[in-house]
């Protein structure tokens, strides 16, 4: 049995897709036999109970312009500390480079345990949004790349997403670990409350899952469902989630005449639900050039539901146009034409859904087999003092 620490700074009871790939790590190596300390911001006390896992949290506060999301420093919390100095730990593995990436590299320097990292975001996009400066983005992506250094494994959830850390300079070796997804069945009362909650009908349904933030290029959906408004298609727009954004997002579907079809559903933590929403829809509409290996896509092709992804990117790694998904150019004429594909072309998508349903979804289990492995080695290495020196130097 190992003693996992998993260090994230987004967690239950967000559900973006970082948290949930740190939450499937957790809940599944527990299934797998082994011991998971998830160090983490506090964000509620409500999941103590039930979790096969334990959760060692610190005082945080929320990020300006995104309150949903928590930061804090662990070492600063003497409650955090004493806890956390009587969990025994064989490797430590970081889901992020900043503040809970920075508690995981301290304690592995601590206690000489290995650190894995993984790499999951387009940091560089985040920091140009943040500070509207390049070179400040820039630098944001050196620190980046200085703390993936000093992992002793790097690990992707994708190709392309391995390719974006050695863009930002990173030079060493990357394990690509994709994502995997839970595997069930839809419960048909789920699907029955989403079209009475939203009034769906028997019409044609595009669903967008995400953070409301123009980056998920969100208003590349909202256009081409404009268009398709305009030559007189029916169909309902559904879109899920929370973001700074959604001022904005709110006041260009009402300039764009889409709020009779459109449904702004909010933040949803009910996985029945968004389970229902996911088997409701037609299509998953997802052109989002930011995301890496999306979760959203694989839960979507869990419940037969296929996605509509921008050609090219990272989010697309896993389709093949026509076969297991759809593919647009990042335009919103292309992506009209897709969607109208959809609506006119009713055997072609349900052949599309079939095959996405059985090629997308890989059971969690059955990647984190491959991540143990790797864990092992690692220990094993380390106890033959065969792992470089680390160290907590800053940039």
């Amino acid at each position: 049995m190992l003693k996992i620490g998993q260090f994230t700074d987004t967690f239950l009871p967000i559900v973006d897709g970082v948290g949930r790939v740190a939450l499937a790590y957790a809940e599944t190596l527990c299934k797998l036999g082994h011991q998971v300390t998830v160090g983490c911001p506090m964000y509620d006390t409500g999941y103590r109970g039930g979790l096969p896992f334990e959760i060692v949290d610190y005082k945080a506060a929320p990020l300006p312009g995104m309150k949903q999301y928590k930061q804090g420093e662990a070492p600063m919390d003497p409650h955090y500390r004493k806890r956390m100095k009587m969990v025994p730990l064989d490797i430590v593995h970081a889901h992020s480079p900043f503040t809970a990436g920075s508690e995981a590299l301290r304690l592995a320097v601590q206690r000489k345990i290995p650190l894995v990292g993984t790499f999951h975001s387009k940091y560089y996009d985040d920091f140009l949004k943040a500070t509207k400066s390049e070179t400040i983005a820039k630098l944001g992506t050196k620190f980046v790349v200085d703390y993936f250094e000093r992992c002793d494994e790097v690990w992707a959830v994708g190709d392309s997403t391995a390719d974006v850390l050695r863009s930002y300079g990173y030079e060493g070796d990357i394990q690509v670990m994709p994502n995997g997804v839970a595997l069930r069945q839809v419960e048909k009362d789920a699907v029955e409350e989403v079209n009475r909650r939203w009034q769906l009908g028997h019409d044609p349904v595009f669903l967008f899952v995400g953070q409301m933030n123009w980056k998920k290029n969100i208003r590349t959906v909202l256009e081409a469902c404009a268009l398709l408004r305009q030559e007189g298609r029916h169909f309902h727009l559904v879109m899920a989630g929370q973001g700074p954004d959604m001022k904005e997002i709110e006041e260009k579907i009402y300039q764009l005449g889409l709020q009779p079809c459109t449904h702004l559903a909010g933040h949803i933590t009910d996985m029945k639900l968004l389970d229902g929403l996911y088997a409701r829809a037609d299509v998953f509409a997802f052109p989002s050039l930011y995301d890496s290996a999306p979760m959203v896509i694989r839960e979507a092709a869990v419940m037969g539901t296929p996605s509509v992804l921008v050609r090219g990117s990272c989010a697309a790694d896993v389709v093949t146009d026509g076969k297991n998904g759809y593919l647009c150019e990042n335009t919103a004429e292309s992506l009209k034409d897709v969607l109208q594909d959809v609506l006119d072309d009713q055997e072609k998508l349900k052949a599309i859904s079939c095959c996405a349903q059985e090629t997308i979804p890989v059971p969690w289990e059955k990647l984190l087999e491959n991540a143990v492995l790797r864990y092992e080695r690692l220990i094993a290495l380390n106890k033959e003092g065969k792992l470089p020196k680390k160290s907590l130097r800053m940039i």
